[in-house]
């Protein structure tokens, strides 16, 4: 795949966003981001037909701007709408259970040591989100920062494979992560909480 599109990563959900959601996403996708990612966890979250009209509607604005879009975890449904797609956790479904089912999608996978870097890279991943780096707030069950060392040591390990640094990120440390060895950032929060998106994702782009 083409790494360039992990420069900024952006995922989101509705309870993400303490303004409109779709404006948020249409204002990210103005201002520059390079890949989305729908990410609908949490006790409120949306659920049935309104998740998916709501998928939906991320995904024409995805369209609209060229951008990747990606949906998180829900197999099922990124196979229904044709999503660019697909990125699952280490508690999820392993990769190679649906693997032959989305050949023609991007299929990425969270990984926190180097024997989970080891399986997505057997198993056939495209991308790997390496974190999180820093703590986080944006995921209440995170495990501990894998730190930028970890990310380090990742890069050495596999120079040419795709992978973006989660978990913490901001203006501030964006670049530290890239310096590591990360193609790219992602991000929820910092984009999710800005008063400014067109400044923050300025400044989580490539220098």
């Amino acid at each position: 795949m083409n790494r360039k599109i992990l420069e900024v990563y952006f995922i989101m959900g509705t309870v993400n966003c303490l303004k409109d959601p779709l404006e948020t996403l249409e204002h990210a996708l103005k201002a520059g981001i390079t890949c989305f990612q729908l990410r609908e966890k949490g006790d409120i979250r949306l659920t049935g037909i309104a998740y998916e009209e709501f998928a939906v509607a991320c995904q024409r604005l995805c369209q609209k701007y060229r951008v990747p879009f990606i949906i998180n975890d829900d197999v099922e449904l990124a196979i229904r709408l044709k999503a660019d797609g697909i990125h699952v956790g280490q508690d999820d479904a392993a990769i190679s259970t649906f693997r032959e089912r989305v050949k023609d999608m991007i299929v990425g996978i969270s990984v926190h040591t180097l024997a989970e870097m080891e399986l997505a890279v057997q198993n056939g991943a495209d991308y790997v989100g390496i974190g999180p780096v820093y703590n986080t707030i944006s995921k209440p069950d995170a495990k501990a920062p894998a730190g930028l060392h970890f990310l380090r040591s990742i890069r050495e390990k596999y120079p040419d494979f795709p992978m973006v640094g989660i978990g913490g990120i901001s203006e501030e440390n964006a670049q530290k992560v890239r310096q590591a060895g990360a193609d790219g950032v992602s991000v929820i929060s910092v984009i999710c909480r800005s008063e400014d998106i067109d400044r923050t994702i300025h400044h989580l782009k490539s220098w």
